[in-house]
């Protein structure tokens, strides 16, 4: 396996205080008549194997539509237009896109860049007045995450963070099912991300340009997950890292994270991030009343799953899809996801990494607020 994404390849929803998205095509509300409100104009900044991977799947969205582009390489520009049908009035460069300020046709940009990069460009596009779309994790570090939930606070624009996890149908009912007390109080969570990191000059392995290895990268999955799955917020972590080729994996760039976090109910998680293992995608949780276990957890699919009243069989679609068709309803119709998708939920994020690092550098276990 050469990258992540080579890695990744391979609803009911409980009665809660918010109206909850599932689905493409708004499954919570199945009986309505095709779709035929406004749609999510989005601008995608990034044009290289995820962007891609997005575009694709927004052809087949019903409430979000592809419109334009953001990138450094003319030729890829002229690709995208000719596969994508888009107007030379909606391409811009690096240099030349805070003038989207001035383009009513653009809702939104989804950032699809270097982790490095996030938090700048997010900024310039909150200053231009359209909605943040941002890859995770949001930032390098948490300081940089606040900037921008504070930008796009500041000019009344929504942040939205790509965690498609939280739009798949059998991650959405196994919270519901937590949510409904049918593990009774969860105990334990398990999540390992990893696989075999390839290319090792890619930006990835550049620090200046991710902000870390692979917990930057796939472990995200782990914390995030088991932030959704236990349903309660961390109050420490642990962690240990192991590096076995310095070489490849140079300082600040981490081959291999060992975490544990702990919380309020006395439940804890014991997680594994690596770019050095193969095989690693799995979710398994147990509590009072029953279990479950998912793998894949987090590939692009068909994820599997089952827990102690069988195996899980809600039917697979393109992540990507659910994804923007879920934000569109966000930002138009004031909907939720099961789980948040904004900015505040990706700082959540972005804390427990900077405390996972500061926990590897230090030694000690790390309190967090």
């Amino acid at each position: 396996m050469g990258t992540r994404r080579d890695f990744i390849e391979k609803l009911t929803v409980s009665a809660v205080s918010l109206p909850i998205l599932y689905g493409s095509t708004n499954l919570f509300a199945a009986s309505e008549q095709p779709y035929k409100g406004p749609k999510l104009r989005v601008a995608i900044m990034g044009l290289g194997s995820y962007g891609t991977r997005v575009a694709r799947a927004m052809v087949d969205c019903e409430r979000a539509k592809l419109v334009g582009v953001i990138s450094g390489t003319p030729s890829k520009v002229i690709k995208w237009q000719s596969e994508y049908s888009i107007p030379e009035k909606n391409c811009y460069n690096y240099q030349n896109f805070d003038n989207i300020k001035d383009n009513p046709n653009i809702d939104a940009v989804y950032i699809i860049t270097p982790n490095a990069l996030h938090c700048r460009q997010a900024i310039r596009v909150a200053k231009a007045g359209k909605h943040v779309i941002c890859e995770k994790p949001m930032a390098i570090n948490a300081k940089e995450g606040q900037e921008m939930v504070n930008a796009c606070k500041d000019s009344d624009v929504k942040l939205l963070i790509g965690y498609r996890m939280h739009f798949e149908p059998k991650t959405v009912e196994v919270v519901r099912m937590r949510i409904a007390g049918e593990f009774g109080q969860p105990k334990f969570f398990q999540g390992q991300s990893g696989f075999v990191i390839g290319n090792p000059n890619q930006w990835r392995l550049n620090k200046k340009l991710s902000g870390g290895g692979a917990l930057m990268d796939i472990g995200i999955y782990a914390i995030n997950g088991a932030r959704y799955i236990l349903g309660e917020e961390p109050i420490w972590v642990t962690a240990q890292e192991t590096k076995t080729d310095p070489i490849k994996f140079k300082e600040g760039i981490d081959e291999t994270i060992q975490f544990q976090m702990g919380f309020p109910s006395g439940a804890v998680a014991s997680c594994l991030s690596t770019y050095a293992m193969r095989h690693l995608d799995r979710f398994f949780m147990t509590g009072e009343k029953g279990w479950m276990e998912m793998k894949p957890s987090s590939g692009y699919g068909p994820i599997k799953g089952q827990t102690h009243k069988g195996e899980l069989q809600q039917p697979h679609s393109t992540h990507q899809t659910l994804q923007m068709d879920g934000m569109a309803q966000i930002i138009f119709e004031g909907k939720q996801p099961i789980v948040p998708i904004d900015g505040e939920e990706g700082l959540k994020d972005m804390k427990i990494i900077d405390a996972i690092y500061l926990a590897v550098n230090s030694g000690k276990k790390i309190e967090l607020q």
